[in-house]
């Protein structure tokens, strides 16, 4: 198992370092310290190993997402933050190689998909509250508020610290839930 972790580890930090098209099993070898025919036995292919390892990583992000609190904008929004602290360079690796790869063009849509979950699950009584088109309106704000380019954006572009890109994000987010509300 401590093997089958490793080289799924070695896949994912080589996504970060180099284009999908240029991850081989020879490199993910190495990177894991195992031989190829070991990486060839527990995953059959490149293709196997694509897969695995982005289906682990889904999985591990699902159930950090999973814990936000539902109705808690606070809860959420920290939520958000401690998942785009680990995983925000991944998502704009991913991101930006959308354009040049099904096999990454797929995980963006898949995340994509869990992200707007996500909003809608840990928000839904902000959004439930609201009728006919304030209702898709209020999703929509929400899903791009807590898109990770806002996290990059505060975080990275304008250097904020984490508290103060949280308290950032969370003012806004406030600020939409309780708009036209009484």
């Amino acid at each position: 198992a401590e093997t089958g972790r490793r080289i799924l580890a070695a896949t994912q930090q080589l996504f970060l370092e180099a284009p999908m098209h240029e991850i081989t099993l020879q490199g993910v070898a190495e990177r894991a310290g195992v031989a190829l025919q070991t990486v060839l036995r527990r995953f059959g292919s490149r293709s196997g190993l694509i897969v695995a390892a982005t289906s682990d990583a889904t999985a591990r992000v699902s159930a950090q997402r999973d814990r936000a609190p539902v109705g808690d904008p606070a809860g959420a929004v920290e939520n958000l933050f401690d998942h785009y602290e680990e995983w925000a360079d991944v998502s704009l690796k991913i991101l930006a190689e959308e354009p040049r790869s099904e096999e990454v063009a797929a995980l963006a849509r898949d995340g994509r998909a869990l992200h707007v979950a996500w909003v809608e699950r840990v928000f839904a009584p902000q959004i439930r509250a609201r009728r006919g088109r304030a209702r898709l309106e209020l999703r929509c704000q929400l899903v791009a508020v807590c898109d990770v380019h806002v996290w990059k954006l505060l975080r990275r572009d304008q250097g904020l610290s984490r508290a103060a890109a949280e308290k950032a994000v969370l003012g806004i987010v406030q600020a939409l839930c309780n708009q036209g509300v009484s």
